[in-house]
Order: structure tokens, then sequence, then C-alpha cells
């Protein structure tokens, strides 16, 4: 039976989302319209609001909702950066950032002449604090951004801090919970402390079928003091920072998906990290080369970032998939392209070692069983790529 372990790809649908999204489905009204039936949609649109903003620790007027993580990145980054002071042109930007955020800022350098300070990890993944503050301080810097848990790596930074870096220096922060949300506490409110203006923590990006909604689905916390311009213009929805019609059953599908994660999210997250440790151990005990990187405690209780010395990822990848089981070597975001992980070398590993990585990501449907099969099938593939 096929094993799926890359569930920080994406996660099987939840049926609660997939039920909301059918049920939304069967009104006929447009949200914006003033008859019964939009009026209908509307409080329905509202409602979903209503219940992904509670799972966020935010308002629900802060919630814009995206066609995903992608979206939400793009619209903060983008969004913030058009709407600067005079005299700013550096974009705060740690190594280790999703390819959404990385290209994004990418694009800002190459199209609207920005600058990047860029700020290092560790040797854990770890965005160096005093770097991203000393950063953050350059008179000349427009937004910063940060990432609130490695996709890659799994490790969990300290967003409360960056976000009083930021704040500290009067620069608005995006922060990407694509990763952390649903697995972790992501509090909007509570992560931006007392900055209640347009600095320090102004924008949150978050993805639904990273928790079991719909590809397609997504959101950006705003806070109500940042005024970020819109990458979409024609009809004024969501407080004019994306215009178009709502996605009704979207928003249906990722509210039911929300509610479900948060609800189930500290049980779920004992139970997984009580099998990444099993499978910590065993990949150990079984490959003594290999080596877990990342943050051994601050860490997503799903994620296994395993770097098998002497292998290639993507031969790995290929035996693994062979024997049935799903795993990746990074980022699914990069389709197609066989590349070393930018994490990886921006924790100072060369670029062989980059090349040598297996992301192994547990779920809300990963039993004991499918650990067990991978403890059998990834040292197996390795014997037979090293001979060992």
């Amino acid at each position: 039976m096929p094993v799926y372990l890359d569930h920080a790809a994406t996660t099987p649908l939840r049926p609660e989302a997939a039920e909301a999204w059918l049920a939304a489905h069967a009104e006929t009204g447009n949200a914006s319209s003033i008859h019964g039936a939009g009026q209908r949609a509307r409080r329905l649109l509202e409602d979903a609001r209503d219940r992904i903003a509670a799972s966020l620790g935010c308002e629900p007027i802060e919630v814009v909702l995206t066609s995903g993580g992608t979206e939400s990145a793009n619209l903060a980054l983008k969004g913030l950066w058009w709407a600067r002071g005079a005299g700013r042109d550096a974009i705060v930007l740690p190594d280790g950032e999703h390819h959404a955020v990385l290209d994004a800022a990418a694009w800002l350098v190459r199209r609207e002449d920005a600058r990047v300070c860029a700020v290092p990890l560790d040797a854990r993944a770890r965005i160096d604090e005093a770097a991203f503050a000393d950063a953050a301080a350059d008179p000349r810097a427009a937004l910063a951004t940060a990432i609130a848990a490695g996709n890659e790596s799994g490790t969990i930074q300290d967003v409360a801090a960056l976000s009083a870096a930021a704040a500290a220096a009067g620069v608005p922060l995006h922060v990407d919970a694509v990763a952390a949300w649903g697995r972790i506490p992501v509090d909007f409110a509570a992560t931006r402390g007392d900055a209640r203006g347009s600095a320090g923590l102004v924008a949150l990006s978050v993805s639904g079928h990273k928790i079991g909604a719909p590809v397609g689905t997504g959101a950006l916390v705003v806070s109500r003091a940042a005024a970020p311009d819109a990458l979409l213009h024609g009809g004024g929805q969501q407080r004019g920072l994306r215009a178009g019609t709502q996605d009704l059953e979207g928003a249906a599908a990722l509210a039911a998906a929300a509610t479900a994660a948060i609800a189930e999210r500290d049980a779920e997250a004992a139970r997984l990290s009580a099998l990444r440790t099993h499978a910590v151990r065993g990949l150990a005990a079984a490959v003594p080369e290999a080596v877990v990187l990342g943050d051994p405690e601050r860490v997503l209780p799903g994620t296994i970032q395993l770097l098998l010395p002497g292998a290639d990822g993507e031969s790995l990848l290929f035996l693994l998939d062979q024997a049935g089981i799903s795993v990746s070597t990074g980022s699914a975001c990069q389709a197609g392209v066989s590349e070393p992980s930018h994490v990886v070398l921006a924790t100072g590993r060369s670029e062989r070692e980059a090349r040598q990585v297996l992301r192994i990501t547990l779920g809300r449907t990963t039993t004991p069983d499918d650990v067990e099969a991978m403890l059998t099938a990834v040292p197996e593939a390795y014997r037979r790529l090293t001979r060992r």
C-alpha cells in the first residue's frame, strides 16, 4: 500500500472541508449583490471569515481571502513595497525563506530597484535575530519578512522577537505562516504585541491545502493599520486589497478545515512528535551516517529534514517512490527543477550536501505502520546507492 509522507507539500482534503464546499455550492447568490440570495451568500462568507480569523488570532476585517500562500506573500511584499515611504528601498530578507517570498523579492529587485538586506541562518536554520534587528534598523528599510517555521527544515522561529525588532525599527513585517498554521499556535494579535501601528507584524500569509482545505484557498491577514497597495483592482472587495468576486465555496471549506485543524492541533502535535521521535531514532540506528538537520528542539512536530551522505537526493527519491514511499527533497513549489536546497546551503552546508537531503513530513493521516514502512525503505535505498 502506498505510504504518503509529503504532507508539507500538500495534505489530503478533510471531509469537513469537502462537505462545507458542497453546502456552499448549493447557494446561488454573489456575496456582493444586495438581493436576498446575495445577502444569504454574504452571511455565509462572513461566517467563514469569522472562523478563519478565530483560528489566526485576528479580527475578521483583517482577513483577506486569496488563492493561497503564494498570492498572499506576493500581495504582502509587493503591496507593502509600493506603499513604503520615500527614501526606503531595502527589503530585510532572511536567507531561508520560501521561494514565494524569495522570488517576489527578486522581482522587486529587478523591476522596482529594490535592494535586499540579507539575514543569515545559523547551522540549525534559525534566523540570526541580532542580524535581523540590525538590518531592520537600516533607515532605508522598507519592509521585512520572515518565515514562522521552515517549510524544509521545520525549524520554528521566534516570531515575537522578530516582530518586536521590526516594530522598534518602525518597519512593517510580513510573516509566512504557511508551514506553521494548524501545526503550532499562530496568533496574529498576540505576536504583534504592542505594535498597533504600521510597523512590526502587519501581515501574515497562510495556505489552505496545507491544512486539508482545497488547493486554491488561502488568506493574508492585514492589520487594520496597514495599507499595502493591491495587486488586483476592480470592485473594491476586501478593503480594496483584493478585488474580484469572492470564492464562497473556498472560504467555507477553508473555514471548516481551519476549525478542525485548530481543534485537533495539540493532540496531533503530541502524536506526530512521538512518531517523529521514533522515526529519527530508527533512522539513526539503521543509517548511522545520516544527519537530521534543523533545530532538534524547536521543530514542527511532523518534519524531518535528513542528510544522507554519499547518496543523491533525486536518486533516493526515485528508489523510495518505486518502493511506494512518497517523500521529497525539498519544497514542492520548485516543480521540475533539480537544484540544491537553498535552505541547506544557507545553514553552511556544501552544495554536495544540499543535494543529499530528503524531507519526510508526517501528517494527519500518517500511521505508525507508515513510519515503519519508511524505516525499512530508506535504509534499503541508501544501501543500494552507496553499496554499504
